[in-house]
């Protein structure tokens, strides 16, 4: 578990998830371990416009499944920019385009200071 001076610790992360509840505790979860949490956002298009009108993104959290909406082109942002980033979804790794398998995985539920060490550098953590 991640204290709250933890690899979070002055971080900037986007949130992309559109249960509220999941994506408040997660937003929480992170603020309490010192990230800067950019959104949640729920939709490709709020996700989008966060990728282009932030200047730094440290990492991101991507749920796959955004209202019947595939997450995928915000993961092609995000690395077009050089961004990691975790899939947290409910869905398999056969799901997820054979372009973006090297991503880390993480399936739902998950505690999201598990997803932060999966994102910043223990993805055994999922």
């Amino acid at each position: 578990m991640l204290s709250r001076t933890g690899v979070l610790a002055g971080r900037n992360v986007l949130v992309v998830e559109d249960e509220y509840f999941i994506a408040d505790d997660m937003r929480r979860a992170f603020e309490e371990s010192g990230a800067r949490v950019i959104g949640p956002v729920g939709t490709i298009e709020d996700a989008l416009s966060m990728i282009e009108t932030s200047p730094r993104i440290d990492g991101a959290v991507l749920d796959i499944n955004l209202r019947e909406v595939l997450v995928f082109p915000v993961a092609d942002a995000l690395r077009a920019r050089g961004v990691p980033f975790v899939f947290a979804t409910g869905y398999e790794d056969s799901a997820v385009p054979t372009r973006l398998r090297d991503a880390v995985h993480c399936e739902k539920p998950i505690e999201p200071l598990r997803l932060a060490e999966a994102l910043f550098g223990q993805p055994a953590a999922c």
